[in-house]
């Protein structure tokens, strides 16, 4: 039986994140974590979801057209199940052809931390199904089907996460409309010494979108002016990227952050971390994604480990990661599992 594998990168957003929902630009850069997934095609019309290192190990989803059966020794399922079905068929109507199959997918990253785990696993999903029924997607279809899984699962989303997984690297990122957007390559310092730090998510990312909404909607000169502000902001970041300017880079990080407190998207948790990182000696720190917890981005070029031990002991777990590696691919034989 038929079976192509295929893989699409976590990220880190470095500036912009909920500014991008209203327009303004976004820089984002692919980590070295991945999630692969695996497509074989079914003699029926059901679609099969086997996931591990999601969230719980070892569930089973099937779908028998309208009857959903889920298998798991917890007895409850995953968010990231809705971003796999709606991929399926979402490709399958771009593509006007649906088969059946079996889908294994498998994670290096956890959902909710805000490193676009759930984008990660719609690109790699399309790839993998669009592949396994013999058709070969264009990079710019990829990411554009890719929006639309978000979209239909979140209800609003912005490009920014699924470009990055599509195309890896570092891109600055700018919604034109409701179904256009822009992109942009940035070569920079493959290097960036970047600490990821990660607590608990206690929000979801379409309740946060939600929430800087309503603030808008009760305060929208303020808002629109903080998200002006943070736009202006990314231009800067985007030269002081290109330019290698570290100093210039971590207090721009920081003036982000307190922007993004300002929208009332961080808690005591991230802030714990944030400011953890800044007494150990980064440069710049902020979160990173849509916030309620979920993972921190600090810049560290000097002393890596000691802020690695003072978000610690502030609570927080830490992750070693690559930066700016290659986008989603499909792979000529199995990736071995990791040890």
């Amino acid at each position: 039986m038929k079976r192509v594998t295929a893989s699409a990168p976590g990220k880190v957003t470095l500036f912009g994140e909920h500014a991008v929902v209203y327009g303004e630009p976004a820089l984002v850069m692919s980590i070295g974590r991945r999630v692969y997934v695996s497509a074989e095609l079914r003699g029926d019309s059901n679609v099969r979801i086997a996931a591990s290192d999601l969230q719980l190990p070892g569930v089973t989803v099937t779908f028998a057209g309208n009857e959903l059966v889920v298998e798991t020794d917890y007895g409850r399922t995953l968010s990231a199940v809705a971003y796999l079905r709606s991929a399926v068929d979402i490709v399958s109507n771009y593509l006007n052809v649906f088969r059946g199959v079996n889908l294994f997918v498998r994670s290096e990253m956890p959902v909710g931390a805000g490193l676009g785990t759930s984008a990660a696993v719609a690109v790699a999903t399309i790839l993998a199904y669009a592949n396994v029924l013999g058709y070969d997607l264009r990079k710019e279809e990829l990411a554009k089907i890719g929006w639309e899984v978000e979209k239909s699962v979140q209800g609003t989303a912005s490009p920014m996460d699924t470009s990055i997984t599509t195309f890896g690297g570092v891109i600055k990122v700018r919604l034109l409309g409701s179904n256009n957007y822009e992109i942009k390559k940035i070569q920079v310092n493959p290097s960036l010494p970047i600490v990821v730090g990660y607590v608990e998510r206690e929000a979801r990312t379409k309740d946060l979108i939600i929430k800087v909404r309503k603030l808008r909607e009760r305060h929208p000169e303020l808002v629109d002016n903080i998200i002006r502000t943070i736009g202006m902001l990314v231009e800067d970041a985007e030269k002081a990227l290109v330019g290698n300017d570290l100093t210039l880079l971590g207090e721009l990080m920081n003036v982000n952050q307190g922007l993004l407190d300002a929208l009332g998207v961080s808690n005591k948790r991230l802030s714990d971390l944030i400011y953890a990182a800044r007494a150990a000696g980064a440069l710049g720190s902020k979160i990173t994604g849509a916030g309620g917890g979920g993972c921190i981005i600090a810049l560290a070029p000097n002393n890596q480990e000691a802020v690695e031990v003072a978000m610690k002991l502030s609570g927080g777990l830490t992750m070693r990661t690559s930066l700016g590696g290659p986008g989603a691919l499909v792979h000529s034989e199995e990736p071995p599992t990791p040890q």
